[in-house]
């Protein structure tokens, strides 16, 4: 494409205004010109980068890239460009620097959103997120984001979730050897089992157990597997909901319906296999502490036993992990999860003798108490339950025996445990931890202490309160074992050997983290590759990918009364019986079977999108191996324990756990079963800050259109604020269309221009810091590039009015200082201070008042391109050259000119700025304190006194002490 044209062609020369000249850089103008250039780079490829063995791959190359969006309909407001400006900048400048640079940007496109639109209006999920996939295309085209176009990719394109199928097959046939440490196929632990290198469960030979017995033997080991587990059940939308999409009220984030903790067959993800890997290798990675603290804590490692008490008059036996099993001899109870599946089993048919009243719930038999607590229990949250100070629960009718001490402890049912952490079941030691304290005192249960808090010979007078706190362990002690006065590491190390001798427990590490949750009862997400058989999930070979969503009628998922906590999900797929019921041959011979129709979440394309980027168009693999190593593999030269990954990945902190943890996981198991060569999706990451903007709601608080929120200023000066006549309340925070005060970057575009509006957003504050948004302020950088422009383009003309001159002394230590600066701060994302640079330099151009030299004119420009590219490219254009400055090298700063021949001394007399006085570099200090003694305002300060100091701080400061 020719950028050839004339400047009224190409800047717009305008119909005579009076006083306004025809080429001033304006709105209009700059529309014309982004227009312009946006069009010669998607015509030139401009931003196409090589894949290795392709001319421009042997550069150093860099992938760079964005969380990318959900395309919601209401497009794109000025919060979400944010992070999506700050990555082009920076592959802009570092391809003037020499590298390849990949900038991909896609759409995580599957989810509740497009389908709940379709439920509402009959419209297909996939032609609302299609037309709203176009919409941001536009929008970031709008920015001149220098996106590659051709690795763009959208998690709902069938050839894409063809390879999402893929991977889900992939970790459905492998399981995890933990003497290994890896994961392995399946059919390696199937070849173990039929050549009895491994051991069946119950000793029988493999071959002779039945095709059941051996498929369900098998199925127990994989990665991918159902599981009967609690989830959040909201028979209000018909569907199983992730804890995110749960409020800490206890109900559904869309819709604001009931949701119930109960046990559901699903599809589980084994994660958990990984939690010391996914722990251990945050130490790899370049990402924020906070980051990497928060995913520890969200893994939960912990060290402890798993103590055994049997139950009374029964076969089962209450596990437990502990993290203080030396506080074991004061166990006076025992709690089970209101899920936890030996509930059922323990429960006798009558209470026994002398029960006391508070444990029973008031009901006549532990069946009843026990089912009516559940069902209580089912309607609040975790958060509710974790977070509630008033202790509930009620008495199973069973009792366990403490191991150490022989005795019988009460088992009851309480919602303070979580069957998501642990075993869901605790054996509780009120003497030593608080909730145990206050459940104990409510319920009238002994209290023991076992760790003496230093006030008494037994601590009975501890302040009526569990003792936390570290001490000798007391009261502790059998005919066997004795742990009295030791200290808690070594109470622990002794119990533990005394426990797993008498083969009541054993030292583990335990995880808070749970095995991953894969299942969603919606119809807008990715079929699972899995059909059913009688024996349970058979995998479909890769010759039968991808499965398609059907066509149906009804986008729902049956719902039913959104307080039939018992109701059973029925999603939409299993309405299509004809897509369901299929007979296929998967090489045995044709057979009839039963599809999946639960969904995969919208995690699963997000978890993997990143590898599909470098080689969107191969059909026969998810990502060649050339490709992958080139991009994202290990860079030993870099540091010996390079994991490889993303060369820089921005995002918002909101995905700090589960998004960043369910990719790790993924990419660990395509690692172990030698798909990929790195062992980390993402080498370095940068979470970038919020635009911010003023909220206002009405006295129902609800939210009004900020936009037309009147402000009036009252008689002693405060700030009242009206909508249709009535006040309004103002509040700060987060933009989004639910405030209602969203502001869209079409407006900003159309206003003020795209480069305009960059600037305004990459020079209000740092990346990573929120921000305050103001529209009115954005006339500020437009004002800059107007100056800019009217240095280097004679308004009247259109023409450049640079000189082919050198430029002098002091203009060329200005440029230097500012391309040293702005090199500096490009890399580090610290574009606010970058732009503060430039504005400086301009201004010294300014003050100058005569034409501007052309080194300095282009030096500028190309500074200023990864800023404000089609300015840029419109200004080097008129400076002479051909085609675009995309990849024309980036000044480099001349370190003559970065030595300073003067220094500018604040001279403060008494501790306040009093005047300046500019001295040679190399001056001694006497010149300088005479210097400073001589300035007119300095002498009218001392009003003849004689100083009693004078302090020289060399380079710094002078400080005159009366």
């Amino acid at each position: 494409m020719s950028t050839e044209t004339s400047t009224a062609e190409t800047t717009g020369e305008r119909a005579a205004q009076p006083d306004r000249p025809a080429f001033r850089y304006d709105a209009e103008m700059a529309g014309r010109i982004e227009r312009k250039w946006q069009d010669f780079w998607e015509a030139e490829q401009t931003f196409h980068a090589p894949n290795p063995g392709e001319p421009g791959s042997e550069k150093p190359k860099f992938y760079l890239m964005d969380m990318f969006p959900y395309p919601s309909g209401a497009g794109l407001h000025v919060g979400h460009p944010l992070g999506f400006i700050g990555t082009d900048v920076l592959g802009r400048y570092l391809r003037m620097t020499g590298h390849n640079v990949l900038h991909p940007m896609g759409f995580d496109a599957f989810g509740l959103p497009a389908e709940q639109y379709a439920v509402q209006t009959g419209t297909h999920p996939r032609t609302t997120t299609e037309a709203n996939i176009a919409r941001y295309r536009e929008q970031l085209r709008q920015l001149g984001l220098g996106h590659d176009p051709r690795r763009s990719v959208s998690t709902t394109d069938i050839p894409f979730y063809r390879w999402t199928q893929w991977i889900f097959r992939e970790i459905f046939e492998a399981w995890y050897d933990a003497d290994a440490g890896r994961a392995r196929p399946i059919a390696e632990l199937r070849a173990s089992y039929e050549s009895g290198e491994r051991s069946t469960p119950d000793g029988r030979p493999y071959t002779e157990l039945s095709e059941g017995e051996r498929r369900a033997l098998i199925d127990s080991h994989r990665l991918a597997y159902i599981s009967e587990a609690p989830v959040n059940w909201c028979p209000g939308l018909g569907t199983v909901l992730a804890n995110e999409e749960v409020t800490p009220e206890g109900r559904s984030e869309r819709g604001n319906f009931p949701v119930f903790r109960r046990n559901l067959k699903q599809w589980m993800m084994r994660i958990t296999a990984y939690a010391d890997r996914l722990a251990d290798d945050l130490d790899r990675v370049e990402w924020p502490e906070s980051v990497k603290a928060m995913q520890r804590n969200w893994i939960g490692r912990s060290e402890g036993a798993r103590v055994r008490f049997p139950v009374q008059h029964g076969a089962d036996a209450i596990e437990v992990f502990t993290t203080r099993p030396d506080t074991l001899f004061g166990a006076t109870y025992m709690v089970l999860a209101p899920e936890h599946p030996l509930v059922e089993k323990i429960v006798p048919a009558a209470w026994p003798a002398g029960v006391d009243a508070r444990w029973t719930g008031g009901a006549a038999t532990p069946a009843e108490a026990v089912a009516d607590y559940r069902a209580e229990a089912g309607r609040k949250s975790e958060l509710d339950r974790q977070e509630n100070k008033d202790k509930t629960g009620v008495f199973t009718g069973a009792y366990a025996v403490n191991p150490v001490n022989g005795q019988p402890v009460p088992v009851f049912v309480a919602d303070y445990v979580l069957m998501g952490y642990g075993t869901g079941a605790i054996m509780a030691v009120p003497g030593q931890d608080q909730r145990d304290w206050d459940f104990a005192t409510a319920f009238g249960l002994p209290i023991v202490r076992t760790v003496d808090p230093g006030s008494g010979p037994g601590g009975e007078s501890y302040d009526g309160e569990a003792f936390t706190g570290e001490g000798p362990a007391i009261n502790s002690a059998n005919d066997e074992v004795s742990l009295d006065g030791l200290g808690i590491a070594e109470a622990k190390r002794t119990i533990i050997d005394w426990l797993a001798a008498r083969g009541d427990g054993e030292g583990v590490v335990q995880y808070k983290l749970r095995d991953w949750l894969f299942s969603r009862q919606r119809y807008w997400g990715e079929p699972f590759p899995i059909v059913w058989d009688e024996h349970g999930p058979v995998s479909l070979p890769e010759d039968q990918l991808p499965v398609v969503l059907p066509e149906v009628d009804d986008y729902s998922p049956k719902t039913y009364d959104a307080d039939d906590a018992n109701s059973e999900p029925e999603p939409p797929l299993s309405r299509a019986s004809e897509w369901v019921n299929v007979e296929l041959d998967l090489g045995d011979g044709p057979k009839a079977y039963r599809r999946e129709t639960n969904t995969m979440p919208q995690w699963a394309g997000s978890c993997w999108y990143y590898l599909r980027y470098l080689d969107p168009e191969n059909a026969d693999r998810f990502v060649s191996k050339e490709a992958e190593q080139y991009w994202v593999g290990k860079d030993l030269a870099r540091s010996p324990e390079d994991p490889g990954g993303v060369d820089l990945y921005v995002g918002g902190v909101e995905h700090a756990v589960l998004h960043l943890l369910y990719s790790r996981f993924w990419h660990k198991v395509l690692f172990d079963l030698g798909h990929v060569s790195s062992e980390e999706p993402f080498r370095k990451l940068f979470n970038q800050g919020y635009i911010q903007a003023w909220a206002y709601t009405d006295a129902r608080g609800m939210y009004v259109p900020a936009e037309e929120v009147a402000e009036e200023i009252g008689a002693d000066g405060t700030s009242r604020f009206t909508w249709n006549g009535e006040p309004v309340t103002r509040e700060y925070g987060k933009m989004g269309k639910s405030l209602k005060n969203v502001v869209t970057p079409d407006e900003m575009c159309d206003r003020y221009g795209a480069d305009t509006f960059r600037l305004y957003e990459m020079y209000t504050g740092p990346m990573e810091a929120s921000r305050p948004w103001s529209t009115r302020d954005v006339v500020g950088p437009q004002r800059f590039l107007q100056r800019v422009w009217r240095n280097l383009v004679d308004e009247q003309t259109g023409e450049p009015t640079v000189v082919d001159d050198e430029p002098g002394d002091e203009v060329q230590r200005a440029l230097h200082k500012a391309i040293a600066g702005v090199r500096a701060d490009y890399p580090a994302l610290h574009y606010n201070t970058a732009a503060a640079k430039l504005i400086e330099l301009n201004n010294v151009l300014t003050k100058r008042g005569t034409a501007v030299e052309r080194p300095v004119a282009e030096a500028l420009v190309l500074m200023m391109a990864p800023l404000t590219p089609h300015l840029a490219e419109e200004l080097w254009q008129k400076l002479g050259h051909d085609g675009s400055l995309a990849y024309a090298p980036f000044p480099e700063a001349d370190e003559r000119f970065l030595v300073a021949d003067t220094v500018e001394y604040p001279i403060q007399v008494n501790g306040k700025v009093r005047s300046r006085v500019t001295v040679a570099a190399d001056a001694e200090q006497d010149e300088i304190r005479a210097a400073a003694l001589a300035d007119e305002k300095i002498v009218a300060a001392l009003d003849g006194a004689e100083p009693k100091k004078v302090i020289v701080v060399p380079g710094r400061l002078v400080n005159i002490v009366r």
